[in-house]
């Protein structure tokens, strides 16, 4: 009977935790690329419609989101306007106003036509992609427009082409990064004064191997009539406070995400290389590692947006199930969670990902509302573990990994934190031991390395006391022997 009773508590136990644990849709991958869930890391605070923020017309189609300080900008596009917000200290958004028109030169003013994006410059310039327009405006704090930023009068570009841009970032010096609509050369760069420099970052070409042979064979007639083989556009993008440019693409076959040659998220440096760090190379940045057909998707991930927080962690949101996607700087999944859904913490459409410090704000721009989120505190566990570690603060780092494994202890990433974190204070047997739990082979490799040369170092002097007793020895036995022999022989 006892025996009983103590099975039924610990059943009991058990499916208390399993619900603690699987409480909501947040998920990571373990080694076998099976889903794990796990605590909540974010939790929806509130979820902000047109009426919420007392404006007479409701937002329709909006498609962007940008974040400067505390202000929150909503691109209205079928409603011609950009909405700003102010994010306050109650953690709620407040309306500021509308900016629906700018003023020119002359005094006139001029209003948008479906516009797709807003930048706010650190001082305090705008960038303003008028899509339909054809034109990005640059203007001051009061909306005067300083320059526009049209069509590219240069070879390099194809012209006879309808000139759509649709987002735009810039760098401190007011250098902006167009993209544009049907422009698969990367973005156009254009320098602060206005005037364009080029193409920067072009997609490679991406292209199907039996498509290419059959076009070697192909008649001349056959491959006027074939597809081009040209690079994919660039569907978002965002600046990072290192002045990098984080751009997403949502143009790739399917079977080339798992050898990482789509390559749907990249970070650019000056030169428009990709160096984004993906040490994981079993599952690279690609949102979901396996996909089937739930609902009737059957589509992999599709990053249509991005933000990077202070810490170099990046979000993605997936518009294909509407999903968050959470990266460090190396490349590790941090989390994912969200689904399609009317629910609170589920989009039908998300456009658009910004933050403000560590809070989320997703835009769906189906359901023409706001999703406001905040980190839990398992979510901010994690936060503050890698930046510790980025910081050099590896004892300190070692206990929010061990306090985030008191939270989920099938968590990869804080074994392999924590490993890391003793790697660094050279405690290698301990680094060990946390890879070899994740099975990290490459960081218990370089950890073991590590451990025999320590273990060779502190163990030299009886290794060599112990070679030059046994090679003593051997002349001691090799000398009484040939004495005995001699002996033996008299």
């Amino acid at each position: 009977m006892m025996r009983r009773k103590l099975f039924i508590m610990i059943a009991g136990l058990f499916t208390l935790c399993a619900g603690l644990f699987a409480k909501g849709d947040t998920y990571i991958y373990d080694f076998w690329d099976n889903i794990e869930k796990s605590p909540d890391v974010y939790r929806v605070t509130h979820v902000v419609y047109a009426d919420d923020l007392n404006l007479q017309t409701p937002l329709k189609n909006p498609s962007s989101l940008f974040t400067y300080g505390n202000k929150l900008y909503v691109v209205d596009t079928d409603n011609n306007r950009i909405v700003e917000l102010e994010y306050t200290a109650k953690k709620t958004l407040a309306f500021t106003r509308v900016i629906d028109r700018v003023y020119t030169n002359d005094g006139s003013e001029e209003t948008f036509d479906g516009p797709r994006d807003i930048f706010v410059n650190t001082d305090g310039t705008m960038f303003i992609a008028d899509t339909n327009h054809g034109r990005v405006l640059k203007v001051d704090e009061n909306f005067n427009v300083i320059f526009t930023l049209k069509e590219p009068d240069d070879p390099t570009y194809e012209a006879g082409k309808a000139f759509l841009p649709e987002k735009v970032v810039a760098d401190s010096k007011g250098r902006a990064y167009v993209a544009a609509r049907n422009i698969n050369k990367g973005f156009l760069k254009y320098e602060y004064d206005g005037t364009f420099q080029g193409f920067f970052g072009a997609n490679e070409v991406v292209y199907d191997v039996k498509d290419l042979i059959w076009k070697k064979l192909a008649t001349q007639a056959q491959k006027e009539k074939m597809v081009l083989f040209v690079p994919v556009e660039y569907s978002n993008c965002y600046m990072d406070n290192e002045g990098f440019i984080y751009a997403v693409t949502k143009t790739f076959d399917w079977w080339d995400l798992r050898s990482d040659r789509a390559k749907p998220i990249r970070r650019l440096n000056a030169l428009g290389k990709d160096i984004l760090v993906k040490n994981n190379e079993d599952q690279p940045p690609i949102g979901d590692l396996v996909w089937g057909n739930a609902a009737g998707i059957s589509d992999p991930s599709k990053f249509t947006d991005i933000t990077v927080l202070d810490n170099n962690v990046y979000l993605a949101i997936d518009e294909s199930r509407g999903r968050v996607f959470a990266y460090n700087d190396q490349g590790y999944l941090l989390f994912a969670f969200g689904g399609r859904g009317n629910v609170d913490g589920f989009f039908r459409k998300p456009a658009a990902i910004e933050h403000i410090e560590k809070d989320l704000f997703v835009l769906d721009s189906i359901n023409a509302s706001i999703t406001v989120m905040a980190p839990t505190d398992y979510g901010k566990l994690i936060y503050q573990a890698t930046e510790q570690f980025a910081c050099g603060e590896y004892d300190e780092s070692a206990e929010s990994w061990a306090k985030v494994l008191e939270y989920n202890g099938n968590y990869d990433l804080a074994y392999i934190g924590l490993g890391k974190s003793y790697l660094r204070q050279k405690k290698y047997k301990e680094a060990m031991r946390c890879f070899k739990v994740k099975r990290d082979r490459r960081d218990y490799s370089k950890a073991f390395k590590y451990y025999r040369k320590e273990w060779i170092e502190n163990n030299i002097g009886w290794m060599v006391g112990l070679l030059i007793v046994i090679i003593v020895l051997s002349i001691v036995v090799k000398i009484v022997k040939k004495i005995k022999w001699e002996l033996n022989t008299l």
